[in-house]
């Protein structure tokens, strides 16, 4: 089978490396259309599969949609090209659109419920959009859940094991104690209307912070001048392996978040919008806390930091979750190679939802 995945972000090579490395030992072969954005192009040439950088896209939703039949057209030539017998993505508009086209199958994978621009553009185009169990939206028609994370697609166990030469790479002492920010851009569809730090906040959670531990910040906004020091300079591939020693995770970032909580890291998740794995990870496991307001951050940061055992408490946490979830690689697999029977028996499943407990938001 000649399968096309198209990866907007560099989650989204993420999801599918494990699945395609799998697949291709099988005898499958792979081609990604890829977007220029922060480490995407770094972690697809990792992969070592033929790829095409697709340009940085649109910033805001009017250059998006503006872009969105120069990009098609993009896709659609490398596809014709390629010859893909499937397509494959996480919600990509592009890779529906070229698959419509070309009168190929769809599939795709969403856990990001805000995101109705994106459900606007590619779901009359898909064939099936596979979401964890966890999603807080509407489950539409072509809609099948899952029960799992899109993150253990990469972090299961099964898959990840961590790397302590990262403490060399950090230039820290291996009991050297460490806290990772993470502050996103803002300028993805599901963010209109939201909002997280202020600059000043972030000047505050570093001067706290600071104090008693190592600070490292990731970032897809520019910086205050006063920060560029505590950017976090390392190769892409090794952010998981920061994240997993880490004592704590602040950040914007909801993806970040899922990553930590599923590592067993403890995880503060700064943002107005409530999103489905977050709150799961929250409300059944502990092991992510949802604030917006600096100073609870600051309040619920020294708490986590101060708990000596933190660290096994957390262990513990996840031991359950990871007792609950399946490996979603595992399902990707036998999903693809089983279409389009597989879209038939996930119609048979019943698979039990989360449902927010809205008094705790």
């Amino acid at each position: 089978m000649r399968i096309l995945i198209d990866a907007g972000h560099p989650a989204h090579v993420h999801y599918f490396k494990n699945f395609t490395r799998i697949m291709s030992e099988a005898g499958h072969e792979f081609y990604f259309t890829v977007r220029d954005k922060e480490s995407a192009i770094d972690l697809i040439e990792e992969l070592g599969f033929p790829y095409y950088k697709r340009g940085k896209g649109g910033k805001h939703i009017l250059s998006k949609l503006l872009q969105l039949p120069y990009i098609d057209a993009k896709i659609v030539r490398q596809a014709v090209a390629f010859r893909p017998d499937l397509f494959l993505s996480f919600a990509s508009p592009y890779a529906a659109h070229a698959a419509w086209l070309m009168k190929k199958p769809h599939i795709t994978f969403d856990d990001t419920e805000h995101a109705v621009w994106a459900h606007a553009l590619y779901r009359p185009f898909s064939d099936v959009v596979l979401s964890p169990s966890c999603y807080l939206g509407e489950v539409s028609t072509k809609q099948k859940l899952f029960n799992s994370y899109m993150e253990l697609c990469y972090l299961h166990p099964d898959y990840f094991e961590p790397d302590e030469s990262i403490f060399d790479t950090l230039k820290l002492g291996r009991n050297e104690r460490y806290v990772v920010l993470r502050f996103v851009s803002w300028d993805a569809n599901h963010d209109v209307g939201q909002k997280g730090f202020t600059e000043q906040d972030k000047i505050s959670l570093v001067h706290e912070l600071s104090a008693s531990h190592k600070v490292f910040i990731s970032s897809e906004a520019e910086l205050p001048n006063s920060l560029k020091q505590y950017r976090l300079n390392i190769h892409p591939s090794q952010f998981h392996d920061v994240l997993n020693f880490a004592d704590l995770y602040i950040g914007e970032g909801s993806t970040t978040a899922t990553e930590c909580a599923v590592l067993g890291t403890p995880a503060i998740y700064v943002n107005s919008l409530v999103v489905g794995n977050c709150a799961e990870l929250e409300q059944r496991y502990g092991l992510v806390f949802q604030l917006n307001d600096v100073s609870d951050v600051l309040l619920k940061a020294r708490s986590l930091l101060s708990d000596e055992n933190r660290r096994d408490l957390f262990q513990e946490r996840r031991s359950m979750m990871l007792k609950d979830k399946t490996d979603p690689t595992a399902f990707m697999v036998w999903f693809v190679e089983n279409w389009p029977d597989s879209n038939g028996m996930m119609a048979d499943q019943q698979i039990p939802r989360f449902k927010l407990n809205k008094h705790e938001k």
